[in-house]
């Protein structure tokens, strides 16, 4: 990971023993720290999104990472508190600014507004943000270029395919999500050229950024509603962008017997989820590492700089395909070649992929 300068963190230490005030938020934050552990604790305090912290998806990874920090340095403190409802956002980061939290992680695009106002409001403060980059000075965005990697899912499961149809969906039409469609219908358009095929991608327009959604990140029945339409159509293998909705399809998939299979993503869905026998492999982001950098980083004193922040890219390792672990003799090794090389080649700038929604390097 490149070094991160820029910022000076305010020496902010959290005071044992503060009482709360009830906040309107969604639920009292999980401490995941012992009470009365002395006074001058770095304390990393997260709030999640309405995903929730068992999404097996990008809340689930931002909090290993604080996790993967608090393991690396006993001196850090961690807790989150789960927003319920979009309004929870400001409320709870609120009170982890009244708490004194040193560094306050936000996650999700859908937080990208409510942090940033906070930020604006509390200039001194040191937040971080996953998956977008509202620009405030005192906010270090970690985003990822989801789409090499979805490019490469996207090459595979074409490439899978028996009914000559892949599909994908997504929770809400928003960057983070869509820049995983626009990846994953681009590889399937790239295996087209390279093998003279025709395997048509469901779901997504990258032309008119338009298609299925389920405009939620959490109900399950609702992307078992989409992906079902998805296979009515021919769709053998499907990639939900979705959260925990996308929990719908994998599941159903396991289920179906291998009628279809699907793509994971944000986390090895072999490791986060139970339906690892109808899960190809997965579009990883690699919250984790970028987290637990960053939140050492500023516990340990330095700096961190707002512009550029971290973007997660296949030649640092900050997006990847997992391995295909049930899937790993079904995958033909000719395919398996063909896939490590878009790597390579996307790498070393011979592909370039390209996105409406990528994040600025």
């Amino acid at each position: 990971m490149r070094s991160v300068r820029g910022m000076r963190i305010a020496s902010i230490f959290a005071v044992g023993g503060l009482v709360l005030s009830a906040a309107a938020c969604g639920e009292a934050p999980e401490d995941d720290n012992n009470a009365g552990s002395g006074a001058k604790k770095f304390s990393a305090c997260m709030v999640t999104d309405v995903g929730g912290i068992d999404d097996k998806s990008f809340n689930t990874s931002a909090w290993k990472g604080l996790q993967e920090a608090k393991a690396a340095n006993d001196n850090i403190d961690i807790k989150y508190v789960a927003s319920k409802a979009e309004a929870d956002y400001e409320p709870n980061l609120t009170q982890y600014v009244n708490q004194k939290c040193n560094f306050i992680l936000a996650v999700g695009g859908l937080m990208q507004n409510a942090t940033s106002k906070i930020a604006k409001a509390n200039p001194n403060q040191v937040f971080g943000i996953v998956d977008a980059n509202p620009g405030d000075a005192n906010v270090y965005p970690m985003q990822f270029d989801t789409a090499q990697a979805a490019f490469q899912a996207g090459y595979l499961a074409a490439g899978l395919s028996k009914s000559g149809k892949v599909g994908t969906y997504g929770g809400l039409p928003i960057p983070p999500v869509t820049i995983f469609m626009d990846g994953f219908v681009d590889g399937v358009a790239y295996y087209n050229t390279t093998k003279k095929k025709n395997v048509q991608a469901l779901g997504w327009n990258k032309e008119t950024q338009k298609g299925s959604f389920t405009n939620d990140f959490a109900k399950q029945d609702e992307g078992k509603k989409v992906s079902d339409a998805l296979v009515a159509q021919g769709a053998d293998i499907i990639m939900p962008v979705a959260g925990g909705s996308g929990l719908g399809t994998t599941s159903a998939a396991k289920a179906s017997g291998g009628k279809y299979n699907t793509i994971w993503v944000d986390v090895d869905g072999c490791e986060s989820t139970p339906d690892c026998s109808a899960i190809v492999t997965t579009v990883v982001k690699n919250i984790p590492e970028a987290v637990k950098e960053a939140v050492l980083k500023a516990a340990g004193g330095e700096k961190l700089q707002a512009n550029p922040g971290f973007v997660g890219t296949l030649a640092n390792n900050g997006v990847s395909i997992a391995p295909y672990h049930d899937f790993e003799s079904k995958v033909p090794a000719e395919l398996k070649a063909e896939v490590d090389k878009i790597k390579a080649d996307i790498s070393a700038g011979t592909i370039t992929v390209t996105s409406k929604a990528q994040p600025t390097k």
